[in-house]
């Protein structure tokens, strides 16, 4: 143990410590802009600058150990006045029109300036005024960037896709994609954690909420929207809004204060999910001479751009099945519309989702299951429905509790705990006893998937046939696994991938906690709910079994085939 004393109070800290958490242990906050704990600890911005009696530089909290009798200073004038000095460099390359900017109001740097009272700058603005196309669902603006790395550090340790590098040199270094290439020609997952790992606006998601609001405003077209598990544990939280109050029924009436005609869940596709890839795993299970294993779910769509760029002789043990979204949009058009009594031409079906890969997956040229267009119209991240109830003015804490429109509104525990890493695996194994067995399992009978580790795996047998399974999340653990599984060093059976870490719940279209990784909490959320569920069981949804009677038929039928699952040959990259 290290004793030193930081602004004159003693405290014990462990060898090694930062100066930064060893501030933290003493209540004491050290601003600080690049930092990310575990992730981005280069102290590049300065703005973490302290004093250490004995020093004449100041020094890097967040890269500096303390040393024993150490005596810092985090707020002395000299402290101050560097920090004020650094700042205002940082804003002199920084695009301030933040009444226009994606993070306002949530923007480290924004922060950082009205806390040291700057309001007025005496340097130059320099910004490189440069922005990539705003068609795409991922955007980067070089007039906001700050030059901190932390997208280029999220991408290579933890994405280990290596999307973005630095370019240019001296005053004009720059960050761009590498190899001077545009993001369409990354191979980018568009998983979106550049976007929630950078402290201000220089990365964002495409806005389609413009095209939202013209949609419920026309009277020909019927606004059918669907919302994901994970969006439910989250998206109080851009609005401000306490935990107790974040509650689905408050969300489905907002829904229904902007105007939607109808509201569903994406749970009830979740649950088709299950029962049609937990078929297909049993199909290519009990043919194993046919098939090649593991078999990897196919929910994430940033998993599937990886997989489809980096390792392509995997693509064959994807499973074909669509993601729960993919899934509700071709429904909405065919079943759901019979159900409902609507014209299908009319239908612009929207999904509210954590993530802004769903925006490229709904563009593949295989999602137009009908002669209706798309399947799904439009993708809302979480981060945008917040937007859109702050603009229409919805006081959400004040709302009354609302339902989902029935029949559609059906979901189990089983489908909302797709929103956590381990949750479609678990899903799939309590629905895959099932229908082996014709018994249902304890529903916590495979929570050996549950946690946040980036890499886990199990072992279980249903009637004999033993299981061997893995999940993953975050791409960078995918790729360790599927290198072991090439070295065979293991064996897997079934392996669920999410691309975030944490699953959906870290989705890269979640609201933004500088500083904070929220998906554990978040699938804490999820899991709860599951628990709470009188139906645990994909297989037990009464929606899903009749809409097999009724429409469907059987899981991996003509039908299904055509509506819910995908052939990969007709995946487009470039969208």
């Amino acid at each position: 143990m290290v004793k030193l004393y930081i602004d004159g109070k003693s405290v014990q800290v462990e060898e090694g410590t930062t100066i930064l958490n060893a501030a933290l242990k003493l209540n004491i906050h050290i601003p600080h802009l690049c930092y990310f704990e575990g992730l981005n600890e280069i102290g590049a911005c300065r703005v973490c600058a302290v004093e250490v009696k004995g020093k004449e530089q100041l020094v890097a909290a967040c890269n500096t150990p303390v040393v024993e009798g150490m005596e810092v200073y985090t707020n002395s004038p000299k402290v101050r006045k560097t920090r004020k000095v650094n700042v205002r460099l940082i804003l002199s390359d920084h695009d301030c029109k933040c009444a226009t900017c994606a993070r306002s109001g949530n923007c480290a740097l924004q922060k950082l300036a009205t806390d040291l009272g700057i309001l007025e700058n005496p340097y130059e603005n320099v910004a490189e005024v440069n922005k990539s196309d705003t068609s795409y669902p991922l955007i980067r603006d070089d007039s906001k960037c700050i030059k901190c790395m932390r997208c280029i550090q999220v991408c290579d340790k933890i994405q280990s896709i290596g999307v973005w590098d630095l370019t240019g040199t001296g005053y004009r270094t720059n960050i761009g994609v590498k190899d001077n290439k545009t993001l369409e020609e990354a191979k980018c997952a568009l998983c979106g954690q550049c976007i929630t790992h950078c402290p201000v606006g220089a990365l964002r998601t495409r806005s389609d909420m413009e095209e939202m609001f013209d949609a419920i405003a026309d009277p020909e077209k019927i606004t059918i929207v669907q919302i994901a598990p994970a969006v439910r544990a989250a998206w109080g939280e851009e609005i401000g809004l306490a935990k107790e109050k974040s509650t689905l029924g408050r969300l489905i009436s907002a829904m229904r204060r902007l105007g939607f005609d109808y509201i569903f869940d994406t749970n009830f596709t979740a649950d088709l999910t299950i029962m049609e890839e937990g078929s297909e795993f049993l199909e290519r299970l009990t043919h194993r001479d046919k098939y090649k294993f593991p078999m990897f779910t196919s929910c994430c769509p940033g998993w599937v751009r990886f997989v489809r760029s980096q390792f392509p002789e995997l693509v064959p043990q994807l499973s074909t099945a669509k993601s729960p979204q993919q899934m509700f949009g071709a429904m909405s058009k065919t079943y759901i519309a019979q159900c409902l009594g609507v014209d299908p031409s009319k239908i612009f079906s929207v999904s509210i989702m954590p993530c802004m890969a769903k925006k490229y997956e709904r563009t593949v040229p295989d999602m137009v299951s009908t002669e209706f267009g798309p399947d799904v119209d439009l993708v809302l991240t979480t981060r945008e429905v917040g937007r859109m109830i702050r603009a229409d003015h919805i006081k959400a804490d004040e709302l009354k509790e609302d339902k989902f429109d029935q029949f559609f509104g059906e979901g189990t525990g089983a489908a909302v705990i797709f929103g956590a890493t381990g949750g479609v695996m678990e899903a799939a194994l309590r629905s895959a006893y099932y229908l082996v067995t014709k018994k249902n399992p304890d529903p916590d009978a495979f929570k050996d998937v549950r946690g946040i580790q980036g890499w886990k795996e199990a072992s279980f047998e249903i009637e004999g046939i033993p299981l061997k399974v893995a999940v993953v999340s975050g791409l960078g653990n995918a790729r360790d696994l599927i290198m072991a599984v090439k070295r065979g060093e293991v064996h897997y059976d079934f392996v669920e991938v999410m691309a975030c870490p944490g699953g959906c719940a870290g989705g890269g279209g979640q609201p933004i906690h500088d500083f904070e990784e929220m998906a554990e909490d978040r699938g804490k959320i999820l899991y709860g709910l599951d628990r709470m569920n009188d139906i645990r069981f994909s297989h037990e949804n009464p929606t899903v079994i009749k809409a097999y009677e009724e429409f469907l038929g059987a899981p991996l039928s003509e039908v299904s085939h055509h509506l819910l699952h995908t052939d990969y040959n007709n995946w487009d990259e470039k969208k």
